[in-house]
This record gives structure tokens, C-alpha cells and sequence, in this order.
């Protein structure tokens, strides 16, 4: 077969999305390839259709025991045969899988990289022919990644014991150009292909909404997406405690997953919201990489996130069948603190670096935390403001996130941006954003008495402005350029060459002042602006009739999967049932020409959809569509 055939026979598609013919064409040409493509994109479909075509073994590298088991799951239920090596076999299971790998039953081996540079696994790895080694969540091996994990670095040993190098695959959705350089030479690729598809998910709606008191907003939230999955991220332990304590007190079924929990209750936890048990999940960000869940239709960050690498990546767990979802960021300055808390705090294993190496990781995360702040607090397109860290060239505002639905007035704060300017310069660069903020809102604090900040000429000159109008406006000015912060854990706010300029009328400073919301407030706004601007789900082309006819069809989809206890989207995707619903297919050849419906699987499921079908319909082919 060729790659067009088995991507029709074992997934269901006729073509191949954007960059995966190419990654996986220089793949099958031997090829090393690196590709940065968002979540979603569908990065696994670029090794696993040349494993299925190449001699020999594939094997992928991937961090975690739940996103090996979710690949490995939806490889064989699409009739691929896979298996995982990683700590929750016993080692005969493990012993088991490597034999019938060399035996030729499994073509994919997905492997924990801690387990390259075990006996079982060299022996293994030494005797058969490894055709490609796939790096998932590749950003992992890079010290400047948000995510670094030094068990990584063993794939490079791994490579170098191997008898015949294998083509080597990278792939991760969020890579700035410092993790795009790091990947490649610390894995040594050569003459890679590179593939950056871009970072814009044009499904997801973003907004940043700062609620006096969070807990309302969430209630009313996931109210009024009660029927609809979603995941809601928080910052520390406690939180997720106090959110899930919540939720289940108002009568939603959901759930909770932190590290604190036993490993049984996570993967309790774990399966109930994959199953839809419980379609809520409260968490930290010990939950979600790999997961994947198509029919996530909002996430919620309680807290902010300590980097933009962490949010996006969170983020785009929502609406990864390329629907319409949301993602909310509840911001609050407290969020900060917390943050950096977190950041002092975290351990760090000083035999693996240097002094000097530990402060740049640390100084590094300072930075990513100044980007965070910058976002919860910018006027500017939200989405423009993501792309344009991860070095996209972006044109014109998107429309569709809370920023662009909100209408603003442009006020020309040259003039205040001086008196912060003048309030930096007497007090020599030596404080922050809260010193300056204070000093300039006339606060009489021991702190600022303390520094003797009521005795420079600016103490109080914006007093009108109110502590969140200083610090959008210092932010405004760290955005441009004008000022700057000293990249450790102090931040100090120091000046740059531009300072001058404003100070001395060259430069003007323009800052957005929002007037009122075009679309309403709170949740409504979001839900109008994603049906308008940031695409529609697919189900929204069904009619009355055609919704009746997929809410069947989803029920029969839970039947099965509660039969063969596996998540639904498993069995089959919400955009697959849609697409059924559209085309009404009543015979094996219609039923295949349904998107994700492969032989295999039509083998497994596909005439007891049809059989639905004809129930529902009566054998007639209806109008279940507004097109």
C-alpha cells in the first residue's frame, strides 16, 4: 500500500492536514524531520503512517504512562497492532511485548525514555531493525523549554549505542526558536526537515476576565456548558481541592486529579472524565499531556500559568477535533505572588547543573512569568499576542478573542508615561513594578517609607489613576520597549535608549481604555464571539432533526465503548458522527467514505451505525443539514 492508502485504511482520511505529507514523505526517504505543529494537527499520523510502511520496528519516545496508553488504545482499535513499555508493567508483560515486537506482531513500541538504558530494552533495541525513532513532546530535551526533563538526554545515548542509526522524528506543538535550535542539536539531527505549520488554532476562542470573585464566574460558567467537557487548570493543590469541592457541591459531576492524590485515584479520576463518567475535570498541570480527548469544549485557567509555553499547550487540549472552544484565563494580581512562589520554590536537582546553570533556568522562568503578566494585562488581540512570542508574524487583530470584542478609546498618556519614566530614573532601577506603582499612587506604606520613595518629586503625580491603570500603563510601556526588567526574580524596572524619546516628546504613548463590552459580559460575550469569529462547531450545521439523529448515534457510540471500556471518542470522534449524520451512510461502501471511519474499524462498528442510521431514518436519506 502506499501512504495514501494506509492513511485511508487505518484512520479514515483521504488526505493528509497540513505538513503531514511532507513530514511524512522525508520520513519514508530516511529523512530526520522536526515538526512544530499545534495541538491537534494531528503530529502522530507523521510516524505512524511510514512505521506502518517501513521494515522493522518503530519506536516512540513519549514522557507519560496515560499518553502512551491513549495512543496505544486508539492505534488498536484502529486495527494497528502497538504496545507501550513503561513502570506499570510487570516485567513478563514487559519481557512479552518485546518479544512479539521482534516477532513482527508489533510494528509501533511506544517507551518511557527512562527505560532506553535498561538491559531488556538494549538487548532488545540491538537485535532487531529500529527503522525510526519518534521523539514525542520533543521541547523536553531542551534546557530553554518550559518543561525540560533531563531523562531525555538518554535518548541521545540510546542513538549512539544502536548498530544502524535509525531515522530520527521530533515533534512538540510549542518550540520558541531557542527550543527549535536546542532540539536539534542536542538530538543531532541531520539535515533535518522542518515543518513550523504556524501556532494559530482558529477553532479556540481566548479571553482574560478579571471577576471580583472567581467562584461565581466559574459556576456560572460551567452552568451554562453543562452539557459540554471541560477542563479547568489551577495553580496549587489547594485550589483544585476547593474548585472540585465547589463544582460537586452545585451538582456538576466532576473531577479532580493532582499529585497529591494516589496513583489508583488519579487513574480513577483520569477515567471517569475520558469516559464521560464525569466530564469536569479539576486539575494541575500534572494533568492533560497526552490526553487526547477530542471533544473538549473549554478550558479554564482559575489561576495564570507560570509561562506562555504552559498556557498554550493547556489551552489547546480544548476543541482538538477542530471545533469551536474556549479558553479563559481568570486572572487575579494575586496570581502573581503565587507564581513566583512557586518559582522560588521549585527543586532543582544541583548535582545535574551548575550554580550559574540554575540561575539561568530560574531567571529564564522570571521571563516566561513577565510574558504571562504581559498577556493577562494587554489591551492588545490576545491571540496576536500568543503568536507573536512563539515568532509568528502576525496581520491585523482576530476578532474573535475577549480584547478584539471589547470596544475601546485611544488616550494619549504620553505625559503619565514622563512621570513613570522620571519616578524609575530618581529611584535609580532599584525596584520593581509594585514600588514604582506606589510611589507614583502617593501610598503612604512602612515599605515605601522605608525606601524613602515619599521624598522623590513623583510621589503621588498619578494618584487619579488608580493602582490598575499604573501597572497597565507600566506594562504598556515594558510592551514597547521603553522600559525594561532586570531578568531575575526582582524584576526591576530599569530604562532603555526609547526612554529618552518620551520624555524628551519624540514618542508618543498610545494606551487602549476600554469603553464597554460590544457583546455583553462574562460568559455570554465569550459564547457570542466564538460563534461568530473563531469558527463554528460542526455540529451546528445539523438541524433539529439532524441534532436528534447525532445525540443517537452518540448514545449508541456510548453503548459501545461502555461494552469494550474504552473512552468514546475512541470509538468514534463527535466530527465522525456529524459527518454520519450529513451523509447517512447505509452501506459499506457510504459508510467508508465517512471521515475517520477506516476498514478496521468499519469491520468493528460501522454496520451497527448504519443499522442506526436506517432506524432513525427509516431507510430514506433525510435533510438533517442547513447547507
Amino acid at each position: 500500500m502506499d501512504k495514501r492508502e494506509v492513511l485511508k485504511k487505518y484512520f479514515g482520511y483521504d488526505t493528509f492536514r497540513q505538513g503531514q505529507e511532507l513530514l511524512t514523505d522525508s520520513i519514508l526517504k530516511g529523512r530526520d524531520v522536526l515538526g512544530i505543529m499545534p495541538t491537534g494537527a494531528g503530529k502522530s499520523v507523521c510516524y505512524q503512517v511510514p512505521a506502518l510502511m517501513l521494515p522493522g520496528v518503530t519506536v516512540v519516545v513519549s514522557p507519560l504512562i496515560s499518553l502512551m496508553k491513549d495512543q496505544v488504545q486508539t492505534l488498536n482499535q484502529a486495527g494497528i497492532h502497538a504496545a507501550y513499555i513503561n513502570s506499570s508493567l510487570t516485567e513478563g508483560q514487559i519481557a512479552k511485548a518485546l518479544q512479539f515486537a521482534a516477532e513482527g506482531r508489533y510494528k509501533i513500541i511506544y517507551v518511557a525514555p527512562e527505560r532506553l538504558e535498561t538491559a531488556s530494552f538494549l538487548r532488545f533495541a540491538r537485535s532487531v531493525k529500529i527503522s525510526l525513532l519518534a521523539i514525542d513532546e520533543a521541547h523536553c530535551i531542551s534546557q530553554w523549554g518550559q518543561d525540560f526533563r533531563p531523562s531525555y538526554l538518554k535518548i541521545v545515548r540510546f542513538v549512539e549505542g544502536l548498530p544502524v542509526r535509525p531515522v530520527l522524528g521530533a515533534f512538540t506543538a510549542t518550540a520558541t526558536e531557542a527550543v527549535k535550535e536546542d532540539i536539534i542539536c542536542v538530538l543531532g539531527l541531520k539535515d533535518p526537515e522542518i515543518l513550523v505549520t504556524g501556532f494559530d488554532r482558529k477553532n479556540l476562542y481566548f479571553g482574560v476576565e478579571t471577576p471580583a470573585r472567581k467562584d461565581d464566574f466559574l459556576v456560572r460558567f460551567v452552568r451554562e456548558h453543562r452539557a459540554e467537557s471541560g477542563i479547568i487548570y489551577c495553580a496549587t493543590r489547594k485550589n483544585v481541592e476547593q474548585v472540585h469541592e465547589l463544582l460537586c457541591r452545585e451538582g456538576f459531576p466532576a473531577a479532580r486529579y493532582h499529585a497529591g492524590l494516589g496513583l489508583e485515584e488519579r487513574r480513577e479520576s483520569q477515567d471517569a472524565f475520558l469516559y464521560d463518567v464525569k466530564p469536569v475535570m479539576v486539575a494541575t498541570n500534572a494533568f492533560g499531556m497526552g490526553i487526547d480527548k477530542s471533544n473538549v469544549r473549554y478550558v479554564i485557567h482559575y489561576n495564570m500559568p507560570q509561562s506562555m509555553e504552559n498556557y498554550y499547550q493547556e489551552a489547546g487540549r480544548a476543541g482538538r477535533d477542530g471545533q469551536a472552544a474556549e479558553c479563559i484565563l481568570l486572572y487575579s494580581p494575586k496570581d502573581v505572588m503565587v507564581n513566583r512562589f512557586l518559582i522560588e520554590n521549585k527543586e532543582q536537582n544541583g548535582d545535574d547543573f551548575t550554580w550559574e546553570e540554575l540561575k539561568a533556568a530560574r531567571d529564564r522562568e522570571e521571563e516566561r512569568l513577565r510574558v504571562m503578566i504581559g498577556y493577562c494585562n494587554t489591551a492588545d488581540c490576545l491571540r496576536n499576542y500568543i503568536l507573536r512570542y512563539f515568532g509568528e508574524v502576525v496581520q491585523g487583530d482576530c476578532g474573535s478573542c475577549s480584547n478584539c470584542g471589547r470596544e475601546y478609546r485611544e488616550e494619549d498618556m504620553s505625559r503619565e508615561a514622563a512621570q513613570v519614566i522620571s519616578c524609575v530614573r530618581e529611584q535609580g532601577g532599584r525596584y520593581g513594578v509594585n514600588v514604582v506603582a506606589g510611589t507614583l499612587l502617593g501610598r503612604n506604606t512602612a515599605r515605601l517609607r522605608e525606601y524613602r520613595a515619599d521624598e522623590v518629586s513623583s510621589f503621588g503625580v498619578l494618584g487619579g489613576m488608580g493602582e490598575s491603570g499604573v501597572k497597565k500603563l507600566i506594562q504598556k510601556l515594558l510592551q514597547e520597549g521603553v522600559l525594561r526588567q532586570t531578568p531575575d526574580k526582582y524584576a526591576l524596572l530599569k530604562l532603555t535608549p526609547l526612554s529618552a524619546e518620551v520624555t524628551e516628546g519624540k514618542r508618543q504613548i498610545l494606551v487602549r481604555i476600554p469603553v464597554q463590552d460590544k457583546a455583553g459580559a462574562g460568559t455570554q460575550r465569550a459564547g457570542r464571539s466564538r460563534g461568530k469569529s473563531a469558527g463554528s462547531r460542526r455540529t451546528d450545521i445539523l438541524n433539529s432533526r439532524g441534532l436528534d439523529c447525532f445525540e443517537a448515534l452518540r448514545a449508541l457510540r456510548a453503548e459501545i465503548a461502555r461494552q469494550e471500556n474504552v473512552p468514546p471518542y475512541i470509538v468514534f470522534s463527535d466530527r465522525t458522527l456529524t459527518d454520519m449524520c450529513i451523509r447517512q451512510p447505509f452501506t459499506r461502501e457510504e459508510m467508508l467514505q465517512v471521515s475517520g471511519v477506516g476498514e478496521h474499524k468499519y469491520e468493528k462498528y460501522g454496520e451497527r451505525f448504519a443499522e442506526k442510521l436506517r432506524e432513525i431514518t427509516g431507510g430514506v436519506k433525510r435533510k438533517y443539514c442547513f447547507e
